[in-house]
């Protein structure tokens, strides 16, 4: 049975929404983007979609070989510092528009205290054996940057330090105070480079985490950290099942799904020093594993599109973990379909939560309707935007009544469901190939395109069906029309 939603929108009124989808994209370890496609998807996401920021691992993982270390011939040994794949990967950021969020970890193998590692590609999660020369490798990175890039640009950058040391595969043992004193030596190394950089943490995941961040926030008081952001990491699924190479996960229902954001946002608003203070949702996604076939549905990006459509109320930023699907953490993908966390499956095809962040991207203006399914705005030349979404579990019918002057409009649509913008079901009828050929590329690429439709709107009235799991944009605007002297689209189209 089709769910009918009638709703009537007061275009002169302004409704509160805070959209910053845009805001920052998530990424594997910084050394993956030494690969060729990884490049071509991430273009791909700033052609399409156009982030500010893009914040992942590794940045001081081995594979970007900037610590190392000689012995001088009295035999002494000596730390010395290699920026050249660090050139290379700031380089294609600032190419493409973005600017880096910058995590400090992991650490070094020759400066590590310990040999604990996690991931396929086995990032050391363990304290620095000196301080001293952890601030020292801290510092002469930022120096080598804003020599490079401009000491104006870098220390627009926002840094953050480590990732999840709630979590002991991530931090050694989850070792709170370690975690506490790493955080202030960092943060007295990068201030002392410019204090004009912001330096934020502690971000923790959702395990324990009431009870870190007033630790974290106690912690600063005490020490007299002057913080300028908060980080913690959002997920939305349940304990994976997992079978062979893949996770099968049950998402948290909508009513439950923002509560550990809200929970922190109100631990942060008790304290008076820190009240107000921005809150970056550094890594979001439905599910927290690399392999859960959820992401790659359309399922995901309607769910994602209610995410998006409340997370700024919150938040500064919220970013989605992560654009592409070149990703190792637990090793190397399969096949092109295979759960992963990115935006783009590999061979550059979209996925449906692609177009989530695209459609989102449109809604810039002054927000007139917001409910559980839909999003409207208001823009330049009273053009009207819109997103709607389906996770009723059955058909759903909107309208909005906007009341608009009398005349003629255009409603162009953009639908993703899951019989016009669905590469996973038509992989899965192929036959689901590890290996695409040319041609297998193209037609995936092809089917994980929306369908375009238009059609006239007498009064700006709007009216959007959507099928389960369903993902719509749509634009509203007046029609001018200017035909050519003797045209008649109605002769033109006529039967005969």
């Amino acid at each position: 049975m089709k769910n009918q939603k009638n709703y009537m929108v007061d275009t002169s009124q302004s409704v509160p929404f805070f959209n910053h989808a845009d805001e920052c994209i998530g990424t594997g370890r910084m050394g993956l983007a030494l690969q060729k496609q990884y490049f071509e998807q991430l273009k791909l996401v700033q052609d399409e979609i156009g982030f500010r920021y893009i914040r992942g691992h590794g940045l001081f993982s081995d594979d970007m070989a900037i610590y190392q270390e000689y012995t001088n011939e009295n035999g002494q040994q000596h730390a010395e510092y290699n920026f050249t794949y660090l050139d290379f990967v700031m380089d294609s950021y600032l190419e493409l528009g973005l600017r880096p969020f910058l995590e400090l970890g992991f650490m070094p193998k020759k400066m590590a205290s310990g040999t604990q590692t996690i991931f396929y590609w086995e990032g050391n999660v363990t304290p620095p054996k000196t301080y001293q020369a952890w601030g020292a490798l801290v510092q002469a990175t930022l120096r080598h940057l804003m020599e490079r890039y401009g000491a104006d640009e870098v220390v627009c950058w926002p840094i953050e330090v480590w990732n999840e040391p709630n979590l002991a595969g991530f931090w050694q043992n989850a070792d709170m105070a370690e975690y506490f004193r790493l955080f202030e030596e960092s943060f007295y190394a990068v201030k002392a480079v410019d204090p004009r950089f912001r330096v934020g943490g502690p971000s923790i995941c959702g395990v324990d985490d009431e009870r870190w961040m007033r630790a974290f926030l106690d912690f600063c008081l005490e020490k007299e950290l002057k913080i300028d952001f908060i980080t913690r990491h959002h997920y939305v699924s349940e304990q994976p099942a997992v079978s062979g190479h893949y996770s099968y996960v049950k998402l948290q229902s909508l009513d439950t799904c923002l509560d550990s954001v809200k929970s922190t946002r109100a631990i942060v608003d008790s304290y008076d020093a820190f009240c107000d203070m921005q809150i970056h949702i550094t890594e979001f996604n439905t599910s927290y594993v690399a392999n859960a076939v959820v992401h790659d549905t359309n399922y995901n990006a309607a769910y994602v599109a209610y995410l998006l459509s409340n997370m700024g109320d919150i938040n500064q930023s919220y970013s989605y973990w992560t654009f592409g699907d070149v990703f190792e953490e637990i090793g190397v993908p399969y096949t092109p379909f295979h759960g992963g966390f990115g935006l783009v499956a590999n061979g550059c095809i979209p996925k449906p939560t692609f177009w989530s962040f695209q459609f989102f991207k449109q809604l810039e203006g002054t927000c007139v309707h917001r409910s559980d399914d839909s999003v409207i705005v208001k823009g330049e030349g009273d053009v009207y935007r819109g997103v709607c979404w389906n996770l009723s579990g059955g058909d759903l019918s909107l309208s909005f009544a906007l009341n608009l002057k009398q005349g003629e409009y255009c409603l162009l649509a953009k639908t993703v469901d899951e019989a016009c913008c669905n590469p996973l079901k038509l992989w899965h009828d192929m036959g689901e190939p590890s290996h695409l050929s040319k041609q297998e590329r193209t037609l995936l690429r092809q089917a994980a395109q929306p369908m375009i439709t238009s059609d006239s709107a007498m009064n700006g009235d709007i009216h959007i069906d959507l099928s389960p799991n369903a993902l719509v944009y749509f634009e509203l605007k007046k029609v001018m029309r200017q035909s050519d002297r003797g045209y008649d689209y109605r002769r033109a189209t006529a039967q005969r």
